[in-house]
C-alpha cells in the first residue's frame, strides 16, 4: 500500500484506516513490518502527474481527476491538497488518493493548464528590465524608462 503522509505516525494510522475497510483486520490483530519513504529517481526533473481521488464534501462523495507540474509525487500530492483545500474546501482526513502517475507523452495531458507549459520553445518575456547604467551616479534627474 502507497501513502502520503507528513510523517511515519500518520501514514501508520492511515494504513490502518484504508485496511480496515479493506480486509477485516483491527490494529491489535496485525503488525506493520516495515515503512519505506520512496525517493524520487530524477528529483531535479519537471513531470506531469496526474492523479486520481476520492474526496467527501459537505454534499456527497465526489471522484475527480487532476493534473500537477511538479519535480516529484509527493510535491504533487503536497499541491493537490493545497489545492483541494484552497477550491473545495475539502481536509486532509476527507480526501482518499486512489493513483498517482507519471505522464509520460505530451499528448496524454488533458488539462488545458498544463499543455499550455509543455509547447516547445516556451518563452516567458521580461517587459520590465532596468537597465544597468554605464556611469554609476546615486541620483538621476529623471525616472527611468522600463519600457524598450
Amino acid at each position: 500500500m502507497r501513502l502520503f503522509a507528513p510523517n511515519t505516525v500518520v501514514a501508520k494510522s492511515r494504513f490502518w484506516y484504508f485496511l480496515k475497510k479493506l480486509r477485516k483486520v483491527k490494529k491489535s490483530a496485525g503488525e506493520i513490518v516495515s515503512l519505506n519513504v520512496i525517493h524520487e529517481k530524477r528529483p531535479q526533473k519537471v513531470k506531469n502527474f496526474g492523479i486520481w481521488i476520492r474526496y467527501d464534501s459537505r454534499s456527497g462523495t465526489h471522484n475527480m481527476y487532476k493534473e500537477y507540474r511538479e519535480l516529484s509525487r509527493t510535491d504533487a500530492v503536497q499541491s493537490l491538497y493545497q489545492d483541494m483545500a484552497a477550491r473545495h474546501r475539502a481536509r486532509f482526513r476527507s480526501i482518499h488518493i486512489l493513483k498517482v502517475v507519471e505522464i509520460e507523452k505530451a499528448s496524454d495531458v488533458k488539462r488545458p493548464y498544463l499543455r499550455q507549459l509543455i509547447t516547445k520553445g516556451l518563452k516567458f518575456p521580461l517587459p520590465h528590465r532596468v537597465p544597468k547604467s554605464v556611469s554609476a551616479k546615486v541620483f538621476s534627474a529623471k525616472r527611468p524608462s522600463t519600457f524598450h
